[in-house]
């Protein structure tokens, strides 16, 4: 997509920092507001995709497919699956940091809300809207969360984590990784659609495209030259 950022531009301003140090790292406040923000408008985009009801993001295949088994909201699948990743985090050694956690509960809560006060449209181009509109705030939620540079998601961990036990680049774990909660999530009668295709080929580029606008600046000693989380696989 030509509107995507260089790939070098986002790489040398994401901090390689632990948990105690991202939050030691200086500008907290500002970086709170939009761990909080991109956190919220990550659920709201997720909430626009489930109501527009033409294809969900890979990981929300599996959760829209789960809760046709359980009694429970989509929003709550999406918490209870981000603590289930952050379970396998442990014997690959990936620290949470605040946003992880923050990111496991607060994306979950904000979808729910956001499909509490909506109902879903009947008219084909309203629902096509609603996708097209969650995909591209999916990718400045993705920015902004983290661009605050307070750890990444439980599943972007899990991706870089499997990637550095393997071996194997990141985008070949991510593919795995999103080919496999599909299917499961197809079997369980999960939402898959074209949306699901646009989300996969378009979400990248986006969150990439709106990286640089959003990074928080850090001291430059704080900064490593190790890539952070891959904006592909935001939540």
């Amino acid at each position: 997509m030509s509107l995507a950022a260089p790939a070098s531009r986002v790489t040398v301003q994401l901090a390689d920092l632990g948990p105690v140090a991202q939050l030691r790292a200086g500008r907290l406040p500002r970086r709170l507001v939009q761990l909080y923000v991109g956190l919220w408008l990550y659920g709201v985009s997720l909430a626009l995709m489930v109501l527009g009801d033409i294809g969900l993001a890979p990981w929300d295949v599996l959760h829209s497919g789960f809760i046709r088994h359980v009694p429970i909201t989509l929003g709550q699948a999406v918490v209870l699956f981000s603590f289930a990743v952050l379970i396998l985090w442990i014997p690959l050694r990936e620290k949470p940091g605040l946003g992880t956690i923050s990111n496991a509960i607060v994306v979950g809560v904000a979808a729910d809300a956001t499909l509490s006060m909506f109902d879903a449209p009947d008219h084909i181009a309203a629902r096509i809207a609603l996708t097209a509109g969650g995909i591209l705030l999916c990718g400045l939620a993705t920015a902004l969360y983290i661009g605050a540079q307070l750890g990444r998601g439980p599943r972007d961990g899990l991706m870089t984590g499997l990637a550095r036990r393997t071996g194997l680049s990141i985008r070949l774990v991510r593919t795995g990784i999103e080919v496999t909660v599909v299917v499961i999530g197809v079997l369980l009668g999960g939402t898959l659609g074209l949306g699901t295709v646009v989300y996969a080929l378009t979400i990248g580029p986006v969150a990439q495209w709106m990286m640089p606008w959003f990074i928080v600046a850090l001291p430059s000693s704080q900064v490593g030259g190790i890539p952070g989380p891959d904006p592909e696989l935001p939540h």
